[in-house]
């Protein structure tokens, strides 16, 4: 495995927070799946875990090189659960398709939480198999 790229974010809760009570369902639904919005709000400080994820999805994009847009949208960037309950990403879409054609098989994160913070890292990872020339550019001709 080698690295493709590093990520990290840093979020306020309060701003999270204040933004869900401005904009409510829409926000939400733009920026998380229905398992994410089914998780947080099974918490008793919701706005702590939206944070964290939101973090976790600034983090994923910059790990990417891509940041939110053209190659990866909110959606596309899914934070779950492995059976022992350390967080995963999972990747959809836009984001799959970019990490599928950069070889990118993974990307490990990380979360920590605090009353007024929220923070992810995230690390992709790439197979190291060199992709084979295509023969216009093999030396068999």
């Amino acid at each position: 495995m080698t690295l493709h790229g590093i990520g990290i974010d840093v979020v306020e809760v309060a701003r999270i927070a204040a933004a869900i009570e401005r904009h409510g369902e829409a926000l939400l639904a733009r920026l998380f799946t229905i398992a994410e919005r089914d998780y947080c709000t099974s918490k008793m400080h919701p706005a702590l875990h939206y944070a964290a994820r939101f973090a976790a999805k600034e983090a994923a994009s910059k790990a990417l090189g891509t940041g939110i847009g053209r190659h990866a949208n909110w959606l596309d960037l899914e934070v779950t659960h492995d059976p022992a309950g350390a967080p995963k990403l999972q990747l959809h879409g836009l984001a799959a398709a970019f990490a599928n054609t950069h070889g990118i098989t993974a990307i490990q994160i990380s979360l920590t939480h605090a009353k007024a913070y929220a923070a992810a890292n995230a690390i992709a990872i790439k197979d190291p198999t060199p992709i084979p020339p295509s023969d216009a550019l093999s030396d068999n001709r």
